[in-house]
């Protein structure tokens, strides 16, 4: 499956291309602009299995450093800094990762 699957790829380009600058990322933007806010609890969790690169069930800092790639391969890497700042948005319970049921793409977007 791919992303453009669920999310229109216009939307992911405009997202993709709003937090282009290096420490811009905001990832509550980022999942409100690319449609996941509007998505229902399946299709963000159908999102998040196309994150979880390794296919573990977590998304951990490792792939989320490329959260933007896994959108649309034009995307940039994410920042140590705002990699730390998504997996602490987004680890509820303070494992190092973030599991399928985590909120993180549609809460509070």
């Amino acid at each position: 499956m791919a992303m453009t699957d669920l999310l229109s790829a216009e939307d992911i380009k405009k997202a993709v291309g709003a937090f282009s600058a290096a420490e811009s990322f905001n990832y509550k933007k980022f999942f409100e602009m690319v449609g996941l806010k509007k998505k229902s609890p399946e299709d963000v969790k159908k999102v998040f299995h196309i994150l979880d690169k390794d296919q573990s069930g977590f998304i951990e800092e490792e792939e989320l450093k490329f959260v933007l790639k896994g959108f649309t391969p034009e995307g940039r890497d994410l920042s140590d800094k705002e990699t730390k700042a998504l997996l602490a948005a987004g680890d509820k319970d303070g494992d190092g990762k973030i599991g399928a049921d985590a909120t993180l793409a549609s809460e509070s977007c």
